[in-house]
C-alpha cells in the first residue's frame, strides 16, 4: 500500500492537481508563486491547433488499426488453431516475436524498410510501381505507423485468441455442423460469440496501447512531416519537454479521458448477454 501511494497514486493525483495550475520550469525553485488557474490550461488545450491535430492523428490510428489488429490476429489464430498442423509452433514464435523485441530497434528497422530508396520501394520498382517517400509524405506517413504498429501488435491478441478458441466447446461446432453450418456459419454464429469476454479484453488493451502511440513516432518521424504523425502523447511528451508542466498535465488527463470513454464504450458494446 506504501509503495503504491508514493510511486502510484501519489504523482497521479499530484499531476491532476498540478493541470489545474500554471506551473511551469521557473516555479521549480519558488513553488510558492504557482497560482491555480482552474480549467485554463484544459481551454486553451482545445484551442491549440497542433492539439487538436494531434488528436484527430490518434483518432485515426485508433479507428483504423484497432480493428485492423483485431481481425489480422484473428485470422492468424484461426489458422493456428485449426489450418496449420506442421511447423505451428514455429509460427506461433514468429508472429509474437516482435512483442518481446524493443518498439525502438523495430522503428529503426522500418524506417530503413519505408525510406525513399528503403526495401519497400525496391520489391515495388520490380513490378514497375514507383513507391512514394512512405514517411516524408503526410498522405502516407500515419498509414506506415498504423501499419507497422499493426505488425508488431497482432502477436500479443493471436495468443489471447487461441486461448479463446481452445475454450470453444466443440459440441456446439458438432451441433451446428449437423444443421448443415458451413465454416463461415459457424464461426459467426457460434465461435465469435463465444468469443465475446476475449474480444472485449483483446479490444481494451489494444485501444488503450494505440491511443497512448509515441514510441513510433518520435523515433521514425518526429511527429512530421507537417505534424501528419504527431500524436496525443507525443504532444504531452514535447510540453513537458518545453518546460509546460502544467499544460502538459492537463493534456496528459485529456487523453486519459478519451481512453476511459472509449473504455466504457467498448465494454457496453461487447458485454456478455447472458
Amino acid at each position: 500500500m506504501i509503495l503504491f501511494l508514493v510511486f502510484m497514486a501519489g504523482p497521479i493525483l499530484a499531476s491532476l492537481a498540478m493541470s489545474f495550475t500554471d506551473l511551469t520550469t521557473r516555479d521549480l525553485r519558488s513553488p510558492f508563486n504557482v497560482n491555480i488557474i482552474g480549467f485554463e490550461n484544459y481551454i486553451r488545450l482545445f484551442q491549440d491547433e497542433r492539439f487538436v491535430h494531434s488528436l484527430v492523428n490518434t483518432g485515426i490510428f485508433v479507428i483504423v488499426g484497432v480493428p485492423l489488429t483485431i481481425a489480422v490476429a484473428m485470422l492468424v489464430a484461426l489458422a493456428l488453431n485449426t489450418g496449420i498442423t506442421k511447423f505451428r509452433t514455429v509460427f506461433r514464435v514468429g508472429y509474437y516475436a516482435p512483442v518481446v523485441t524493443s518498439i525502438v530497434a523495430i522503428a529503426i528497422v522500418w524506417r530503413f524498410i519505408l525510406q525513399n530508396d528503403g526495401l519497400l520501394n525496391g520489391v515495388l520498382s520490380w513490378v514497375g510501381i514507383t513507391g512514394p517517400n512512405w514517411l516524408e509524405d503526410t498522405f502516407w506517413a500515419l498509414p506506415s505507423l498504423i501499419l507497422m504498429a499493426v505488425w508488431r501488435n497482432i502477436g500479443t491478441l493471436m495468443v489471447i485468441f487461441l486461448a479463446g478458441l481452445q475454450g470453444v466447446p466443440k459440441e456446439h461446432h458438432e451441433a451446428a455442423m449437423v444443421d448443415g453450418a458451413n465454416a463461415v456459419q459457424r464461426f459467426f454464429n457460434v465461435t465469435l460469440p463465444a468469443l465475446r469476454p476475449t474480444l472485449l479484453f483483446a479490444a481494451v488493451i489494444t485501444s488503450i496501447g494505440f491511443l497512448q502511440f509515441f514510441e513510433e513516432p518520435f523515433v521514425m518521424t518526429r511527429g512530421g512531416p507537417l505534424d501528419a504523425t504527431l500524436s496525443s502523447a507525443m504532444y504531452t511528451f514535447n510540453q513537458f519537454g518545453f518546460g509546460n508542466y502544467s499544460y502538459a498535465s492537463a493534456a496528459s488527463y485529456v487523453l486519459f479521458l478519451a481512453i476511459v470513454v472509449l473504455s466504457l464504450v467498448q465494454f457496453r458494446l461487447l458485454k456478455r448477454e447472458d
